[in-house]
Parts: C-alpha cells; structure tokens; sequence
C-alpha cells in the first residue's frame, strides 16, 4: 500500500468517525450538527460533538469536545496528526477561531485537517494542512 492510499484511507475513517459522531450533536437552537474525529500520533481515533447551550457563548463546538475528551482519556501527552470536521447539513466546516488556537497546542503544523462539502461524500473534500488554518496562532513558547 502506497503512502497516498494509506492516508485517504486514514482520512476516509477520519470522516466516518466524524459522521457517526455528528449524529449525538446537542443542537437544538441552530440545527447545525457537526461531529469531529482526531487521529492521535498512537493511531487512535478520538471524537466529539457539539453541544450547544441557550446563551449560545457557552456552547463547545466539536473540536473542542474531541479534544478534551483525547487528552482526559490519554493524557496532556497527546499529539495530533489528522483532523476531520463534519455537519450533517451538507456544508463545509472549517474549524472556527477559537478551535484553531486550541487545537494548536496539540496538532501538528502539518497535520491535514479535512472538512467535506457534503456528507454523501460526491463532493471533494477541503484539506489543508493545520498552519495554513492558522498562520498565526498565539504561541508563548513555554512547551
């Protein structure tokens, strides 16, 4: 097995993982279900849903759920080497800010983030490596 195909299946499962998840979302307000898959340097797949709350500020968006959860069931350690996003509404959905700046603490640089265009899977993915999502990240360099 080539490395390309090796990576599209590793995104392939990235994205399925993140469907099956979308599926909890706690969406009630906005109806926009997003689920989220992290591929972890040890080869676990670690997912998270978004979680929405009447105020709206105190929702948690689906990276941030699969992220906290990685690190409470694997430790501060954790390092990720793909990222996959998706909504079951048939949009693209890029990390938003603040999931970009938490997930620069443990991704890296290189990593692909993937965010379909449409769950059916007809539509080409997006992927782009984590730096160019966020050229620019805060980093204090105290790791």
């Amino acid at each position: 097995m080539t490395a390309t195909e090796d990576s599209s299946m590793a995104t392939h499962a990235l994205v399925q993982a993140a469907l099956a998840v979308a599926e909890h979302s706690y969406s009630p307000y906005s109806g926009f279900r997003v689920g989220a898959a992290l591929l972890l340097a040890t080869g676990e797949i670690v997912t998270g849903t978004n979680v929405e709350n009447v105020s709206y500020g105190l929702t948690i968006c689906a990276e941030r759920s699969a992220l906290v959860r990685a690190v409470a069931e694997f430790g501060p350690g954790i390092r990720i080497t793909g990222v996959a996003i998706v909504n079951l509404n048939d949009a693209p959905s890029p990390p938003c800010g603040a999931c970009r700046q938490v997930l620069a603490e443990f991704i890296d640089p290189d990593a692909p983030v993937t965010f379909p265009a449409e769950r059916s899977g007809s539509v080409a993915a997006i992927t782009l490596p984590f730096h160019e999502l966020l050229p620019f990240g805060f980093d204090l360099k105290l790791k």
